[in-house]
């Protein structure tokens, strides 16, 4: 595992290529960066401690990104109807805490992301924290976390994950 500079830009990449898969609506390529019991989880409030005792907009892993994936891609889904366009901005890209013995690594981010679907824009801000690990197949996502600003605010159900 590298450390300081060049395992901030190896984080860096990983986290720009994970957007860019979100951006072009590929779920395949997306899941690909995804460690086989990665999980990814949307707090329901703010500083939630866990997705297993408190309510939660998701908390995904493996399985269910993998029936989200196939109900987005399916030809009879309403998704198809209307095309999606997202575009993501990170920022602030740090990294929080390593483990080398592990192979693993915490980041913290900013980000913005606007979506237009079914002729409206939603926007979506807040702090990405990733939970990296070092495999034979390059650094991967094992944990994703996305605390929305207003994430005790009602929202339209989510067509895109963020």
């Amino acid at each position: 595992m590298h450390t300081g500079d060049a395992l901030l830009k190896e984080c860096e990449a990983l986290l720009y290529a994970e957007a860019d898969c979100l951006d072009r609506a590929d779920l395949d390529s997306w899941m690909a960066l995804y460690t086989p019991d990665g999980t990814y989880w949307m707090p329901a409030a703010p500083d939630q401690e866990d997705p297993l005792n408190h309510i939660s907009h998701f908390y995904d892993d493996r399985v269910m990104m993998e029936i989200r994936r196939r109900n987005f891609v399916h030809p009879r889904a309403p998704s198809k109807d209307h095309a999606v366009r997202c575009s993501h901005l990170i920022g602030n890209i740090q990294l929080a805490a390593t483990d080398t013995n592990a192979g693993i690594c915490t980041v913290r981010s900013n980000f913005h992301a606007m979506l237009f679907y079914r002729d409206e824009k939603r926007i979506y801000g807040g702090r990405y924290e990733h939970r990296l690990q070092h495999t034979e197949a390059g650094l991967r996502i094992l944990h994703k976390r996305v605390d929305l600003i207003d994430c005790d605010a009602a929202h339209k159900s989510l067509v895109i994950y963020l």
